[in-house]
């Protein structure tokens, strides 16, 4: 498995930008596919974005699709989640989570390395 630690959490106005990152460190990066995964108070756990490990393929929640970009640097080891016109919806702790493999993944059941989470957090 792989240790992924997420920063870059805070407090946001409605319509401003944040960028998540999470740093993995243990079994080398390029295997893993990455994603962004959420959990507002009171709710499940939902999908964000993921990206293959080359980073040549993406996908998102339409929730965030056209506002959020997920985005990875081999080299430096690290996966980033860039967030526009931010909303109160957006509010929510976000995870990153790793899984090895060549496909794209968006089930949290698939991933078997998870962060300890960042708080977002979006006043209106």
């Amino acid at each position: 498995q792989v240790q992924l630690v997420e920063s870059g959490g805070g407090l946001v106005q409605a319509g401003g930008s944040l960028t998540l990152s999470c740093a993995a460190s243990g079994r080398a990066f390029s295997v893993y596919c990455m994603a962004w995964f959420r959990q507002a108070p009171g709710k499940e756990r939902e999908f964000v974005a993921a990206i293959t490990r080359s980073g040549g393929s993406t996908t998102y929640a339409d929730s965030v699709k056209g506002r959020f970009t997920i985005f990875r640097d081999n080299a430096k080891n690290t996966v980033y989640l860039r967030m526009n016109s931010l909303n109160p919806e957006d509010t929510a702790v976000y995870y990153c989570a790793a899984r090895p493999g060549l496909a794209l993944y968006t089930n949290e059941r698939d991933f078997n390395s998870w962060g300890q989470g960042t708080q977002v957090t979006v006043s209106s």
